[in-house]
C-alpha cells in the first residue's frame, strides 16, 4: 500500500511522528507535510503563481519526507502532480493533529483540508485528531485503536465519491475509552472571538509563536490596530446525542464519514418544490 501523510502542525510536529510510527507497518510512507504551521486554513492552497519553497528531508528504506512551504492541501497536490507520477496514492492520512476537529472546527481546519484534497483526487482519505492541543501529548489512544479502525474501513472501500472521514480521538487513558462509535457533525458557532492583542499571550500560554504559525508580529501602520482570535464556544440547538463533539467529550472516539459535494439536497428538493427553476429561452 502507498500511503501519503501530511497534517497542518507542520512537518516538525509530534502528532505526524507519531502517525508515521502506526502506519509503517501497512506498506510505503511519503511523508508531505508543511513547513510552518497551518491551523485553520481549511483546503487553502496558493494561487496567482505565487512561489513556493520544497525540500526533500529524507528518505529512509520505505519512507520518504518533504516539507512544502504551503498549507496541507498543497502538501497533497504536490505530491499527487509531481511525486507519485506513476499512479496515485492508495491512501491519505492527515494528522495526528493536536486538538480536536470535531464539530463546527472541521470548516476552518486544514487537516481536514488535506484530507478533502485527497478526497477529491478520488483516494480514500483519513482526518485523525486527538483533543489535546499540547506540544507533547500523549497519543497512547489513537496507537492502540486507529488500526482496527483504518482496516475496518479500508476493507470495504466506500463507491462514492469524495468521501473522507473525520476521525476524532479523546485525550484520555487507554483503559478509559469507551469505544467506537459513528456519529454526525456537531454543530457550535463561537462569540466574542476577537479581542485587542495580548503582546505577553504566548508566555501565558507557554507557547512559542512559530507553534502557531506565527513567524512575525505585524508592525501597526497609522489607525490600525492588532487583534486576537479567543472566544468562547456556544452549542446550537439542533445537536442531538450522535453530534461528534459531545460523543468525544464523554469518552468516544467518534467517526464522522464526510463528502467534499456540500450539495443540501433536503434544501434543493424544497426549492425545486417553490418551482425556483425557470427557463428564460
Amino acid at each position: 500500500m502507498r500511503i501519503l501523510i501530511t497534517n497542518d502542525d507542520s512537518y516538525t510536529a509530534q502528532g505526524i511522528s507519531e502517525l508515521v510510527e502506526i502506519m509503517r507497518p501497512y506498506g510505503e510512507l511519503t511523508v508531505i507535510a508543511p513547513k510552518y504551521h497551518q491551523s485553520g486554513t481549511s483546503m487553502a492552497v496558493d494561487l496567482g503563481y505565487k512561489p513556493i519553497a520544497v525540500k526533500k528531508i529524507r528518505e529512509n528504506s520505505g519512507e520518504r519526507w518533504w516539507y512544502v512551504d504551503s498549507t496541507p492541501s498543497a502538501c497533497v497536490k504536490y505530491g499527487i502532480d509531481n511525486i507519485f507520477l506513476d499512479s496515485k496514492p492508495d491512501v491519505v492520512i492527515s494528522g495526528i493533529n493536536h486538538g480536536s476537529n470535531a464539530a463546527s472546527a472541521m470548516l476552518y481546519s486544514a487537516t481536514i483540508g488535506g484530507a478533502q484534497e485527497g478526497a477529491l483526487a478520488g483516494i480514500p482519505s483519513f482526518a485523525l485528531s486527538l483533543d489535546d492541543f499540547r506540544r507533547k501529548a500523549d497519543f497512547s489512544v489513537v496507537r492502540k485503536y486507529f488500526p482496527a479502525i483504518f482496516e475496518k474501513i479500508m476493507s470495504s472501500p466506500s463507491k462514492s465519491f469524495g468521501v473522507f472521514y473525520n476521525i476524532n480521538f479523546p485525550a484520555i487513558k487507554v483503559e478509559d475509552v469507551k469505544g467506537v462509535k459513528l456519529c454526525h457533525q456537531g454543530t457550535v458557532h463561537w462569540e466574542d472571538e476577537y479581542e485587542p492583542y495580548d503582546y505577553d499571550i504566548f508566555n501565558k500560554i507557554g507557547l512559542q509563536p512559530i507553534d502557531n504559525g506565527i513567524r512575525f508580529i505585524p508592525e501597526i501602520e497609522e489607525g490600525e490596530s492588532i487583534y486576537m482570535m479567543t472566544g468562547h464556544v456556544v452549542e446550537n440547538a439542533n445537536n442531538t446525542e450522535k453530534s461528534d463533539h459531545r460523543n468525544l467529550a464523554n469518552g468516544w472516539i467518534t467517526i464522522v464519514p464526510h463528502n467534499i459535494n456540500m450539495t443540501d439536497m433536503r434544501e434543493y428538493k424544497r426549492l425545486e418544490s417553490l418551482e425556483i427553476n425557470k427557463n428564460f429561452k
